[in-house]
């Protein structure tokens, strides 16, 4: 594994790296609102990604090396995440089809920037369908996120996340796994789940 810190308008980000043997693709994950890339779900995915020879990269939010626990800005998220994905996709994982993806926060990062990384599939552990409710406002959903994507997506929910669930759709799969938003009951059950997903979505790479 090594660790790098890349530069974005938002402050310096940090990829830890993990490259797979004669890779096929790559995966870029960010992390939860308050987490870090240590979380047992990312740990689960990255495995499975390795497994099926995909190098990953798993990214540390600017907010998140600066040692804050509060997220941003949608905006600033997304202007950080893209930098980066851009640097990654220049260097550390050049010439390879991309996957991007997060848990719940990182995931919903993934998906509106999916078009703008030029993703081949968007992975979301945990997607956070509906926020708490706030008082007496009803909830907001965050369906569009994921409608807006138009590639391949795996979500892989916890059978009791209390954040909802996000229903299947034409080009998105959904794999529901024991446990709640944290992902941690079954982490063998996520790595299946994303190792044969990625099985489906990768390109296949053809010799010229």
């Amino acid at each position: 594994m090594k660790v790098v810190e890349i530069e974005t308008p938002r402050g310096p980000a940090r990829a830890h790296l993990h490259p797979a043997e004669r890779p096929r693709a790559a995966l870029v994950l960010g992390h939860g609102a308050g987490g870090g890339v240590a979380a047992t779900d990312l740990v689960a995915a990255s495995e499975a990604a390795l497994d099926e020879r995909v190098s990953v990269a798993l990214v540390e939010q600017p907010y998140r090396v600066a040692g804050r626990r509060s997220p941003p800005a949608a905006a600033q998220l997304d202007e950080a995440w893209t930098a980066v994905v851009d640097v990654l996709c220049a260097g550390e994982l050049s010439a390879l089809p991309l996957i991007v993806g997060g848990r719940s926060l990182g995931g919903r990062v993934a998906c509106r920037t999916a078009e703008i990384t030029r993703a081949v599939a968007v992975l979301c552990l945990a997607f956070p369908l509906e926020p708490p409710r706030r008082g007496s406002k009803p909830p907001e959903s965050r369906l569009p996120e994921l409608e807006a994507v138009t590639v391949p997506v795996l979500v892989v929910q916890g059978e009791r996340d209390p954040f909802g669930m996000p229903p299947a759709g034409p080009s998105r799969k959904l794999v529901t796994v024991p446990g709640d938003h944290g992902l941690k009951a079954d982490p063998p059950a996520v790595a299946a789940a994303v190792r044969t997903w990625l099985a489906e979505v990768i390109p296949e790479r053809r010799s010229t």
